[in-house]
């Protein structure tokens, strides 16, 4: 934790209830992900439904450090009161993956800024934050594609995923297979740069679930759109 200012007494007692709330056999569990914290998600989220929208503190259990007060505060927080600065600060001390997935999906994608810190990011040479910047243009690829140069993205894709560190590898394979199942145009490319680079592969997929190997992946969910 990187607390060292005195806590509000809402903040005060937020941080105890999630202590009250460490499991070290979660916590082990999480910590194979690369998450630090030992707090089940359902009874995280059962703490901040009981606080709502809170803005301050959310801000304040931020300021902590501590991960499992960081995913409170973004479920309580206001995701249009963060300016881009803001929302870049935050992205950047946001090392850990849970931490980094709900800040993206909660609440950068909510903010006016969304666009405007995707383009930054995207080209980011920190790979942890140009991921950010991938998930986003994923979400723009299904959402609002007009704007985007798609066959550039899959240039990219087929020079830098094969290489690209583990957390971008994965955001720019999601991109490939979004890609593949929402533009029938660029399908036959995605799929064979799938096949080309093999990312993923070999990924261990549980049993009635689609695997990430982008070529499995885009013919899965195009077979449940033509069987729809």
């Amino acid at each position: 934790m990187e607390q060292s200012m005195t806590l509000s007494p809402a903040a005060a007692e937020v941080m105890g209830q999630l202590a009250a709330l460490e499991d070290p056999k979660a916590r082990a569990v999480n910590e194979k992900h690369g998450d630090d914290h030992g707090v089940n998600l359902s009874k995280l989220r059962a703490v901040a439904k009981s606080l709502k929208t809170r803005h301050g503190l959310a801000l304040e259990l931020w300021g902590t450090g501590d991960t499992a007060a960081r995913l409170v505060a973004l479920l309580i927080c206001r995701p249009k009161a963060f300016d881009a600065g803001g929302l870049d600060t935050m992205l950047r001390q946001a090392r850990v993956p849970k931490v980094h997935d709900w800040l993206v999906n909660y609440v950068v994608k909510k903010s006016p800024h969304a666009e405007e810190v995707r383009a930054a990011w995207f080209v980011d040479p920190d790979p942890v934050v140009a991921s950010a910047g991938w998930a986003l243009t994923s979400e723009r690829i299904v959402k609002n594609p007009e704007g985007l140069d798609v066959a550039e993205l899959l240039g990219i894709i087929e020079s830098d995923m094969k290489d690209a560190p583990g957390r971008l590898q994965w955001a720019m394979n999601t991109c490939l297979a979004q890609i593949g199942i929402t533009h029938p145009e660029y399908r036959s490319r995605a799929v064979g740069i799938g096949e080309r680079l093999e990312v993923l592969k070999d990924y261990p997929t549980p049993p009635n679930c689609t695997s990430p190997y982008a070529p499995a992946w885009i013919n899965e969910m195009v077979s449940r759109q033509q069987g729809a």
